[in-house]
């Protein structure tokens, strides 16, 4: 154990867990020789079509055919996993609710609140099913612009247990970047929300949702959801109906067996340099990874509540919703994360007895910044955090004012494989600043600039062989180009994911940033997550966001900050930044110039937007600003050209 744990489970907490449990069953059938992860983690790369078998069986998938041959190709050139097998997503996500429990626990920061029954769920997806029957088949597209609503959830099962495509993105989005999303996806029936509360204030959505219409024609019917109880006139929106209207009285729910490779979801890059990419993911592929990272890494089971803050425009609202695969509660919030304050928020966690709860690092960090006291979490055993590298500073926060004995998981992935690479283990130690392990069946492994093996030094995050959440394809993609430059182009037959990491000697992982942004100076590469957890700690910066800007042939490193109220970037204070990072860092770190902007530009889904940034600041072409939350800070950037 070194030095920086900061978290250990107890042997109860370990042999209770899932992942144990798991382990202790390979080992029974002679597959390992003990219950250590790292055997289990061996095991998934080394006899991988045995893993995802032992798998299915555990947790016992619904499916129709054989389980053999499990990949055909055991390449990235094509997919081809579990060619023979045929399933249904919605009827795996609904088999193990039990009748009355509680499936979706629906909170609104007004206080609003709504509960919907495993048997209610299954009722209202049944409904809504057989009223879409006339506009939708298997293969079409269902999408939904939505909050995060238990109707969002109905809407996903209903088209999935049809046998169509689900795509969705959040209210908050404007027309362009709806029409960009759904332009290209081609959905035949919309659902979408009457209008939505952000911090208190209302957004009438119904303007947009007309002109989405005409700039859509292909959408067949469009279902209008007036979950605030607004009673609008929806008459001159052409193919339109309100949801309690849509609803069918037909209770039979039913399921349509598909291919293990049918397509689930459609999800969407974040598309700053251009139209977002549109992304494919297999109903079994997401099944499976979402299965391997709630039951055994996240160690949720039916007994558990599990909250994730997040936008239905975002990939945790669909790794989230899978959840029901369980029997579990699942705590769907719609609103700020600042009502009724930032530490208020987190009260959700004791009102509704949530075990589970995901957050990300932006937040984390405003909570730290605001001062305000934080209340005891008896319920919650389990903290996840994603969107962006959590610092060490971070992990302290949590244990020093949060709980002191909780499973703080760092997770780690993205929209490209739904799921993550690197995450949580309810069996191993939390150390600081570090995601504890490498995800089961994943062959994740750290690169230099020639494709050789890293241990313990900076390099690029690659997976070297197949994975079923892997893209089927990219829409609009005719010849792979796409696909393969996003992920194949940089290493031969190695899926590159465009992370800057590390791998520890005991299997963690530390993450510096996006590769893509990696700072170049003078040749050496520099993770911006280290510049940063420099700046975390300065009690008069809010946020700070570091770049690359090409000069004379080399890479001058920019430092952007955002002051607190009442705080100014005095030379002074530009010296002590300076002098700081240089210390705990190396001379290459050192930015050439420091400047004050009014904010920090990050995603929908709470990422800093270092590309953006980058390429405003080398001349280069910035489009498909509905990506950026705040767009409008980044003219502040335009000064520094």
């Amino acid at each position: 154990m070194t030095n920086n744990c900061l978290y250990s489970p107890d042997k109860m907490r370990i042999e209770r867990s899932t992942m144990f449990l798991f382990a202790n069953k390979m080992k029974e059938k002679g597959h390992i020789q003990s219950n250590e992860y790292a055997e289990l983690h061996a095991f998934s790369i080394n006899e991988k079509e045995l893993f995802w078998q032992e798998l299915i069986s555990y947790f016992g998938v619904s499916f129709i055919g054989e389980m053999a041959p499990v990949l055909l190709d055991n390449s990235f050139e094509s997919y081809s996993w579990f060619p023979n097998m045929q399933l249904n997503f919605a009827e795996n996500l609904l088999r193990a609710g039990h009748g009355e429990d509680v499936a979706l626990n629906f909170v609104h920061e007004s206080g609003l609140k709504k509960q919907m029954s495993y048997n209610d769920l299954r009722k209202d997806t049944a409904r809504l099913q057989n009223a879409l029957r006339p506009y939708l088949s298997k293969g079409d597209v269902l999408a939904c612009y939505m909050p995060n609503l238990c109707e969002t959830v109905i809407s996903m099962l209903a088209a999935t247990g049809l046998g169509a495509t689900f795509t969705s993105t959040s209210s908050d989005f404007g027309v362009e970047g709806v029409t960009d999303r759904f332009g290209q996806s081609k959905p035949k029936v919309l659902v979408a929300a009457c209008g939505y509360d952000y911090n208190g204030k209302y957004f009438d959505c119904l303007p947009k949702i007309k002109t989405i219409k005409k700039e859509l024609p292909f959408i067949e019917k469009i279902v209008l959801v007036d979950f605030l109880g607004k009673n609008p006139d929806i008459s001159d929106i052409e193919d339109a109906v309100m949801w309690d209207n849509f609803l069918s009285d037909n209770f039979e729910l039913t399921f349509t067996k598909v291919d293990f490779a049918h397509p689930l979801y459609i999800m969407y890059s974040s598309g700053t340099t251009g139209k977002p990419k549109c992304i494919v993911h297999s109903t079994g592929g997401v099944l499976l990874q979402h299965i391997k990272e709630l039951g055994l890494h996240s160690d949720l089971t039916s007994d558990k509540n599990i909250m994730f803050f997040t936008t239905c425009g975002w990939m945790m609202w669909n790794w989230l919703v899978s959840s029901l695969y369980f029997g579990s509660k699942v705590t769907l919030y719609e609103g700020a994360p600042s009502k009724p304050s930032l530490s208020g928020f987190l009260d959700i966690i004791n009102s509704e007895k949530i075990n589970i709860f995901g957050t990300s690092p932006k937040y984390l960090r405003a909570l730290e910044d605001s001062g305000e006291e934080i209340s005891d979490f008896p319920s919650l055993e389990t903290m996840l955090s994603t969107g962006a590298p959590l610092l060490p500073e971070q992990f302290d926060f949590v244990y020093n004012k949060i709980k002191k004995d909780i499973h703080l998981s760092s997770i780690s992935g993205g929209t490209d494989i739904l799921g993550c690479f690197m995450l949580g283990n309810p069996m191993l130690p939390v150390h600081r600043g570090e995601i504890q392990c490498l995800g089961l069946a994943m062959d994740v492994a750290c690169f230099d600039n020639n494709g050789h093996d890293l241990k313990g030094k900076e390099g690029e995050l690659v997976c070297k062989q197949t994975f079923p959440s892997r893209p089927i394809y990219f829409l609009n993609d005719d010849n792979n180009e796409k696909i393969n430059k996003a992920y194949f182009d940089e290493f031969k037959g190695v899926w590159h994911h465009g992370d800057f990491i590390s791998i520890t000697d005991y299997g963690s992982v530390i993450v510096y940033g996006r590769s893509d942004a990696t700072l170049n100076p003078g040749g050496v590469r520099i993770g911006t997550a280290e510049i940063y957890r420099q700046t975390e700690g300065l009690g008069y910066l809010i946020d700070s966001i570091c770049v690359g800007k090409q000069e004379d042939g080399d890479v001058s490193v920019l430092l952007f900050v955002k002051m607190k109220e009442g705080e100014i970037l005095s030379h002074e204070r530009i010296t002590e930044i300076k002098s700081l990072i240089k210390k705990n860092t190396t001379p290459r770190h050192v930015p050439k110039d420091i400047f004050e902007v009014s904010d920090i530009p990050y995603t929908r889904s709470g990422k800093k937007m270092e590309l953006a940034v980058t390429r405003i600041i080398n001349k280069k072409e910035l489009t498909n600003l509905e990506a950026v939350a705040n767009p409008e800070c980044l003219d502040d950037y335009k000064k520094y050209i």
